[in-house]
């Protein structure tokens, strides 16, 4: 028998639990995806229903209202207008539901059945609020399901209500929008019925709101369209001229009235008491302790972190002394470093060195800091579920103004990795939730300095080799001096570059919760699945182009016949190609402290930061350069022990390699994306030279200051 399968859209204001309950219906059954000709993030899900019915999920972008401000609210319209899913599921927050019920009243004159999650309503019942969802469901003509997607509860009841309001639609003028706005609305709606148009009573009230985008698309659609247009335009005028304020204005008012008038009928508020939400808040948002509490999360998140993955020792093991304890990055480490190697082809010959060189030292020094990715987006989700992310963006958003940005920046730049491990391709697209150009500019320019997950692995490589004892530490210093650059170029942007006024951004806080601990667990395999991905993918393919680079054209050995053999190996990769081209640039990189094997690796990172550290894993896996100063050392050594003993390195090079991977251009996919989102080449082109121009003369400044003050010596 041949299931049926309802399309339902999920849509709902940010911070609504949108998520949660999408992810709470369709559990691992997931993809994810990008919507047709733009860069925004398509995810969807299946969950089986009753008799055979299979529901389909699509997870639209949050957006509070449909009138078509940002990318992503064009995306969640034209999805709905367009592909015209069975059912619109309306996710609402039962804690703020006179702001999300504005979404709704839009969604129900779509004509498509709408289906209210009424989410976290345990936290509403919690602050006193009592809701009628029967009294809610009658006035808006749809079904009211109160759920807690956290908790699983309702979800049945949703599904169900789903398969059996699939073919209903809610009345059409359940909102009165008076005498002034209703003639005019059901004279266009006329028209636009008998011309064939779908959806016509919301195209009326949508056109007469002024709302720019459907008068494009009616325009494209309709054999009428001058005359529709000519009439809104008289039609505004004369509401305007009658009612001394525009059509948009008085849609507005008539739908948060209609909801205003819903609230009385339908929420009963009991007694005001304090929440343990309110009483956190007055706690971590405060002005002057607020700033202390993110300080100190993210402490705690890097010291979990690296404890948690190399620190403790949990894990049962074996070694050359019995039985003993050991952590995860050891685990791995032994795999990469003795395991792979036993496997792999011995000699000097060009398959051997590609696999022990070109593919288990490149990949295997990535690999090892998977344990290090897995808990630190561990404990990322865990902050994030909790609602805390929330509120380290509304402390944060106080010092953004003050250096330019708009408060709705925050997101972007914390994405970006603003709390180590994000990522500046998610970030940049973020940005599209700005709506003045000049914020969205600024932004994914600054968007690039935070420290992602790709150049995590090259910090903590440095910083476990030449700060061993304060990794905590200087992961923090590292994160604080991130954002101080970021800033300091977001404010010579808005004075010098992209100028103009700042947008005030007003910021919700969602209420606190308790993390599903499953749902925790699954975004931090997904993260660490995507890291070993790239790792073997794209990582992968460029190391190896890497190691041809570095192992061809071979030496002539009979010239140099009194060279030992670790000699000929540092000479044969410093006559490389590779070798040539990073001692082309040593005459400048050695002014910041980089050899040319620091160049060859930096040059790798600008296809994907990850590529630095295979790319320094496999150059000091095939010799070392200065034959005069080698000292035996065995590929089994992990490259931070490598660094460490050569006496070539010290702090100093340490940390002004650190600042130029912080800072210097972007890899090519955030680039790429930069291009798209801000629809031009010049802006692409600009991030590249002025971020790499910055992270030359910061990495020269402090390595040659340095020197002076004997740091380095």
């Amino acid at each position: 028998m041949t299931k049926t399968t309802i399309s339902v859209a999920v849509a709902g204001n940010p911070n609504a639990g949108k998520t949660s309950v999408f992810n709470a219906l369709t559990g691992m059954k997931q993809n994810v995806g990008n919507y047709p000709g733009v860069t925004v993030e398509k995810k969807t899900g299946t969950a089986e229903g009753s008799n055979g019915t299979q529901l389909h999920f699509i997870d639209l972008p949050g957006t509070y209202s449909l009138t078509a401000y940002s990318q992503e609210e064009v995306v969640a319209r034209n999805f709905i207008l367009q592909d015209k899913p069975d059912v619109l599921l309306n996710i609402v927050d039962a804690t703020n539901l006179e702001r999300n019920l504005y979404l709704t009243v839009q969604l129900i004159e779509m004509q498509i059945p709408v289906v209210v999650a009424l989410n976290m309503h345990d936290i509403a019942v919690q602050r006193g609020l009592h809701i009628d969802c029967d009294i809610l469901g009658r006035f808006l003509g749809v079904p009211v399901i109160p759920t807690v997607a956290t908790k699983n509860e309702g979800l049945l009841p949703l599904i169900k209500a789903i398969e059996s309001h699939r073919h209903n639609t809610s009345a059409l003028d359940f909102i009165n929008y008076g005498t002034a706005l209703t003639p005019h609305i059901d004279q266009l709606q006329t028209a636009l019925t008998e011309e064939g148009q779908s959806n016509a009573r919301y195209l009326s009230v949508k056109l007469l709101e002024s709302d720019g985008h459907e008068q494009e698309e009616l325009l494209r659609g309709s054999s009428q369209a001058s005359t529709h247009t000519q009439f809104v335009t008289d039609a505004t005028q004369i509401i305007e001229k009658d009612a001394g304020v525009s059509a948009s204005t008085l849609i507005a008012e008539a739908r948060y009235g209609f909801v205003a008038g819903l609230m009385k009928e339908a929420v009963k508020e009991g007694s005001t008491k304090t929440t343990y939400t309110d009483a956190i808040d007055k706690i971590v948002c405060n002005r002057i302790l607020g700033t202390g509490f993110v300080a100190l999360c993210i402490y705690a998140i890097f010291y979990l972190t690296f404890q948690l993955s190399d620190g403790w020792e949990f894990i049962p093991w074996s070694g050359e002394d019995g039985f003993t304890w050991t952590t995860p990055v050891g685990v791995f480490a032994w795999i990469f470093e003795e395991l792979l190697p036993s496997f792999a082809p011995k000699g000097d010959g060009a398959f051997a060195s590609f696999i022990n060189d070109g593919v288990i030292a490149g990949v295997g020094g990535l690999m090892g800091f998977v344990p290090i990715i897995f808990f630190l987006f561990l404990l990322l989700g865990l902050i994030e579920s909790s609602g805390y992310i929330a509120r380290i963006a509304f402390v944060l958003d106080r010092i953004l103004k003050t250096f330019g940005l708009q408060g709705k920046s925050i997101m972007p730049l914390i994405i970006s990795g603003g709390i180590a491990g994000g990522c500046a391709v998610p970030g940049v697209m973020a940005t599209r939730t700005l709506r003045e150009e000049k914020d969205r500019i600024t932004t994914m320019l600054v968007a690039p300095f935070m420290n992602c997950g790709a150049k995590i692995p090259v910090f903590i490589l440095l910083i476990a080799a030449f700060f061993p004892q304060d990794q905590t530490l200087m992961m923090g210093i590292v994160t604080i001096i991130s954002w101080s650059f970021a800033m300091l170029a977001a404010l010579v942007l808005r004075k010098c570059v992209v100028k103009g006024e700042q947008t005030p951004f007003v910021m919700e806080l969602p209420p606190y919760h308790v993390p599903r601990i499953t749902s925790i667990f699954r975004y931090a395999f997904q993260k660490s699945g995507s890291y070993m991905k790239k790792a073997f993918g794209l990582v992968l393919v460029v190391n190896i182009v890497l190691w041809a680079l570095m192992y061809f054209p071979r030496l002539d050995t009979d010239a140099y016949p009194d060279a030992s053999e670790e000699e000929l190996a540092g000479l044969q990769i410093q006559e490389s190609i590779a070798g040539n081209i990073g001692s082309s640039l040593e005459p400048v990189s050695q002014l910041a402290g980089f050899d040319w094997r620091d160049n060859i690796a930096l040059l790798g990172g600008f296809a994907a930061k990850e590529v630095i550290v295979s790319a320094m894993s496999t150059a000091y896996s095939m010799g070392e350069a200065d034959p005069g100063d080698i000292e035996e050392q065995t590929t089994k050594q992990p490259l931070s022990q490598k660094l460490a003993n050569d006496p070539n390195w010290n702090p100093l090079r340490a940390f002004a390699m650190i600042l130029f991977v912080m800072l210097y251009a972007p890899c090519f996919v955030t680039i790429a994306v930069i291009k798209k989102e801000s629809g031009s080449w010049g802006w692409a082109g600009f991030s590249i030279a002025y971020t790499t121009t910055l992270a030359s003369i910061v990495s020269v400044l402090v390595y040659q200051i340095g020197l002076a003050f004997g740091l380095g010596l």
